[in-house]
């Protein structure tokens, strides 16, 4: 078979087009001109998309926002205590006064009392109003302390309101009725003694179990490290410990079955200066001592209580959004039917408002250093 030769020369047109192309060549410079107009023009239809985008968020209205979307209620503390099931409560309730009536989950978070989900409330979670946080009501408390473990400032969270104010609640120290102990005045007897379980540094019952030992001079041994206040109530029904400081309404609401058989006896109340009626031959913590510098701590410790049970969202929610949220939580707690259902779950409902729980951190912080510095070295996290 005969080959012949192929012929490789280029026509003049191909070298041209080779030329226009070839990026060590001049004629690429147009290219260049071009890429860069069109890498403008896509940056300008980007900023223009977005402030669009931006401008139609901030159109949107509260309804629009909230209609057919689900809002996390995120709880700091273990199931079964009074900051489950107030926040559970909320839950069921409080979309229904939401405009576009939002559902809402409840999601428990423990930890560090209530301080872990604080923090994550101020610097993590979203800030447009798609999540609410139950808080203890001591943690606004540990800011104003300075714990170390505190990264949030409460003064800059934006609160809805409390669903109490301690109007008509009590913070008891309780035993079973069985114990040998009647009355807190034999524990400044020899030889008379109680053993009481604590939460952590953020918890009340071991705030107050500690007052009670070293600032009351009651014979006490505190037993920190429990879990929540069920924990505790299984370890006094089994004799490990002899009781624990809880709320009234806590213990109405979480042991219902048992309180309404008379398992509890009170021995003694804090978080208000004067008896509730409804336990009118149990001393306060104010009445066991005349020390001005210990009524001075125990006035700071109380304060916790002026805000007992508060829900906030994060700072930088949108305005709107905001006062629609605190909006709807007062008119939550101010319907009947709703006060119905807390009543017969044993919530005590004395409901303020989030601009009233602020003042009264803002009270909590103007609260002598001294005053503050010996609390802190009483139930500072090192304490046992």
């Amino acid at each position: 078979m005969k080959l012949f030769p192929v012929r490789c020369e280029r026509s003049e047109p191909r070298r041209a087009t080779a030329r226009a192309v070839h990026p060590s060549r001049p004629a690429f410079g147009g290219h260049l001109r071009m890429t860069g107009w069109l890498l403008r023009f896509v940056a300008v239809v980007c900023i223009l998309s977005f402030a669009i985008a931006t401008s139609a968020a901030q159109a949107q209205s509260v309804e629009q926002f909230y209609k057919g979307r689900q809002i996390t209620m995120i709880v700091g503390t273990a199931p079964g205590g009074i900051n489950d099931i107030t926040a559970r409560f909320v839950a069921r309730h409080l979309g229904r006064y939401i405009p576009g009536n939002p559902a809402i989950v409840v999601q428990n978070q423990p930890g560090a009392g209530g301080i872990a989900s604080a923090n994550r409330l101020y610097n993590t979670f979203e800030r447009d109003g798609s999540v609410i946080v139950k808080l203890e009501r001591a943690v606004p408390m540990l800011a104003i302390q300075g714990d170390p473990n505190v990264n949030f400032d409460p003064l800059k969270i934006t609160w809805l309101g409390s669903l109490s104010s301690y109007a008509k609640d009590s913070y008891l120290m309780l035993v079973m009725a069985t114990n040998p102990i009647k009355s807190v005045a034999e524990l400044k007897e020899p030889g008379k003694s109680i053993t009481l379980g604590g939460d952590n540094a953020a918890s009340s019952n071991l705030i107050f179990a500690t007052i009670a030992k070293e600032i009351l001079g009651l014979n006490i041994k505190v037993v920190r490290g429990y879990v929540g206040a069920a924990p505790m109530f299984l370890a006094m029904q089994s004799g490990e410990i002899d009781g624990q400081i809880i709320g009234f309404s806590s213990v109405r609401t979480g042991q219902r079955d048992l309180w309404s058989h008379g398992a509890f006896r009170p021995l003694l109340q804090f978080g208000r200066s004067t008896r509730l009626s409804d336990f009118p031959d149990v001393p306060t913590g104010n009445e066991l001592t005349k020390d001005p510098n210990a009524l001075a701590l125990l006035d700071f410790a109380n304060l916790q209580f002026a805000i007992s049970l508060p829900f906030a969202v994060p700072p930088g929610v949108p305005a709107d959004r905001a006062k629609a949220l605190q909006d709807a939580f007062m008119a939550m707690c101010n319907d009947a039917a709703v006060r119905d259902d807390a009543e017969k779950l044993g919530i005590e409902m004395s409901p303020i408002d989030g601009a009233t729980v602020l003042k009264s951190i803002a009270r909590a912080a103007a609260t002598p250093r001294d005053v503050i510095a010996r609390y802190n070295a009483l139930v500072g996290a090192d304490k046992n």
